[in-house]
């Protein structure tokens, strides 16, 4: 991986973050607008990328301590920050509208239209996650690289249908930056794989 393709995926990351931060407090329903609904696509997409950051952010901490190689620990290190600072944003997004962060009863992705009845596409197993936790070196740099990757794909397909259903404004903007931040950082892992003899 080059310096010019790490400062690429880097400057696209970094916009987002400043973009989401300069916006989160606009997230708030307008004057005269009332806030989203509980079953809205505003409050699921708010819910659920929630937690399938959480996720993210869980396995990038796991592949840092079981690696030396620091392109991947930068990596994992710039997900868990960005995804880390987007969940909090939401969280306080749904406070602000004063929803309920959980939906009991409720399955994911129901605001889609396609609801998951189980895991979200793209959300690694327990059984994955051990296996994380137990390999080392190349073995858990190429294991959380084919992790991430599919759960990059399947968080911009939700993060893409908050762009289709959610109203205009900082979260619908949030979720079209997410779909270019880690579309970027699938082709990255892509290099990254094969730079360790791997596929995805």
């Amino acid at each position: 991986m080059t310096r010019t393709q790490w400062a690429s995926v880097t400057a696209v990351v970094l916009a987002l973050l400043f973009a989401g931060a300069a916006t989160v407090a606009s997230a708030g329903p307008e004057p005269g607008q009332v806030a989203p609904a509980a079953d809205s696509a505003d409050a699921g997409f708010a819910r659920d990328m929630s937690v399938h950051h959480q996720q993210a952010v869980e396995m990038s901490f796991i592949v840092r301590d079981r690696t030396k190689d620091e392109e991947v620990r930068r990596l994992a290190y710039d997900i868990a920050n960005t995804q880390a600072n987007q969940r909090g944003m939401m969280l306080g997004w749904l406070d602000m509208w004063g929803l309920p962060k959980v939906a009991p009863g409720v399955e994911p992705m129901a605001w889609m239209g396609m609801p998951s009845h189980g895991a979200m596409p793209g959300m690694a197993s327990p059984e994955d996650l051990d296996r994380l936790r137990a390999a080392s070196g190349r073995q858990a740099e190429v294991l959380y690289l084919r992790l991430m990757t599919e759960h990059h794909k399947g968080g911009v397909h939700m993060a893409q249908g908050c762009v289709e259903r959610c109203r205009p404004g900082a979260e619908r903007d949030l979720a079209q930056g997410m779909v270019d931040a880690q579309e970027s950082e699938i082709l990255l892992m892509a290099d990254l794989l094969k730079a360790r003899g791997a596929k995805p």
